[in-house]
């Protein structure tokens, strides 16, 4: 299977260089249906080398598209991405924007909603051809009609640890993709996932104060897309002799497992909340938010572990069930810096919180009926809000601050955190675009 998953990968390379309709279908085909079946050290080689195709300026805009959605593909197959991670996000930002030049001139020419990428012809072209002129068109309806492959490449390379990473490093890419996020995602779902997954990379610790005992906490975490999942594995964390001594029921292991890497246990898919969530001065942190929206002080983002006003359940699962996450404690704050820290932050308010208009609402209780058979989170790219069941019996607070201190670390992702397949998935299907035949080309360029 080496040696023909070799043989393929040149013809795929020779093909892509020659732009050659009859052999580079059969050949991407053959590449990515035999990926799953070669050693990791062979598939990092196809890899290496699909960087170096990909970083030439003479592909075909369609090679480019197609070859960016195999090295997604290679990389969910538990490929590590290397600088091939990067380099599509660099790709993402040069197309997105050919593609908003295609989006603005389209809205100039007319009132009506801008065709699918995977659905734009020859009409297209001309008609914002009279905006553009001949010259600038046709490299924006091209970019247009592979936007749509060159996300999904994005969205499994900014999946990965290593890539988030490299964001965090290099600002002003960041900066470019959130500004192309957000021009595009009113017109491209797909940029509402685009926008989450660059949220996530901007949050990777905080600082927790349980309100109860005045412990605090710093806490590293990463691949966390919202705070139902910080939370769950704050508790987990926090919660129990075996941890850091936090009164309270420890959570169950099927919903850490489910907000960690694993599947959501279809018995054990209602997790009951532990806390309310508050930022230093006061106001709700809601669950259905994400790390990267708690306000930050000197720097720092500050949590508050309050008592709970009412009881909260919501279900288990990651948002982005691509994406493993993980949360550890790094130190607890000794007691003088502790006080330091409560001198920041608001008093305990004990009534709920006055709703403005701007804010979500407070959840509906549940009824006996929905209690039976909870709902599973809608596969959307905002989380189902928290729901409110019967009360569940009280925890006893507990005592005593705890001391000692260590120096912050840099956030590192444990050893167990890179992300490998499911031995019974495999490798999923090539999007259509990339599986017709016509596929490197527009049909109108044929």
């Amino acid at each position: 299977m080496v040696e023909q998953f070799r043989t393929a990968f040149q013809q795929l390379i020779d093909a892509s260089a020659a732009a050659d309709p009859h052999h580079f279908p059969d050949a991407l085909h053959r590449v990515h249906t035999q990926a799953a079946h070669v050693p990791t050290n062979e598939r990092e080689l196809a890899l290496e080398a699909l960087t170096t195709l990909l970083r030439t300026t003479h592909l075909a805009p369609g090679i480019t598209a197609d070859l960016s959605v195999l090295a997604g593909a290679l990389v969910e197959l538990g490929t590590d991405p290397g600088p091939t991670g990067p380099h599509i996000l660099h790709l993402l930002h040069t197309v997105g924007q050919d593609a908003l030049t295609f989006l603005h001139a389209w809205n100039h020419t007319g009132e009506d909603t801008p065709p699918a990428p995977d659905h734009t012809t020859a009409d297209a072209e001309t008609r914002v051809a009279t905006h553009l002129g001949p010259h600038t068109a046709p490299t924006a309806t091209m970019s247009w009609w592979t936007l749509g492959r060159h996300t999904l490449a994005a969205r499994t390379m900014l999946s990965e640890p290593s890539v988030r990473a490299h964001l965090r490093r290099t600002p002003a890419l960041h900066a470019n993709l959130m500004a192309l996020a957000n021009q595009l995602s009113p017109h491209l779902a797909d940029f509402d996932d685009i926008r989450a997954l660059l949220r996530m990379s901007e949050a990777t610790s905080a600082l927790v104060l349980h309100r109860t005992t005045g412990r605090a906490f710093r806490v590293l975490f990463d691949g966390i897309g919202d705070n139902f999942q910080l939370h769950t594995l704050l508790a987990h964390a926090l919660i129990g002799p075996n941890r850091q001594g936090l009164s309270g029921p420890e959570p169950d292991p099927r919903w850490v497992a489910s907000f960690r890497d694993g599947p959501t246990d279809p018995d054990a898919r209602t997790v009951w909340g532990w806390w309310n969530l508050l930022a230093h001065d006061g106001t709700w942190v809601w669950n259905e938010g994400m790390p990267a929206e708690i306000p930050t002080v000197e720097g720092e983002r500050v949590l508050i572990l309050d008592p709970q006003p009412y009881p909260r359940s919501w279900n288990a699962g990651r948002r982005h069930r691509h994406v493993h996450g993980w949360l550890v404690v790094d130190s607890e704050l000794d007691h003088a810096e502790t006080q330091l820290w409560w001198k920041h932050i608001a008093p305990a308010e004990p009534a709920l919180p006055h709703q403005e208009p701007e804010q979500a609402p407070l959840p509906e209780p549940l009824t006996t009926a929905d209690l039976s058979t909870p709902p599973a989170r809608p596969a959307t790219a905002h989380p189902a809000p928290e729901s409110t069941p019967q009360p569940a019996p009280e925890t006893t607070a507990d005592t005593g601050p705890g001391s000692g201190s260590a120096p912050l670390a840099q956030p590192a992702a444990p050893t167990q955190g890179r992300r490998r397949p499911h031995p019974a998935l495999g490798l999923p299907p090539l999007p259509p675009e990339v599986s017709r035949s016509h596929s490197w080309g527009p049909t109108w360029r044929h």
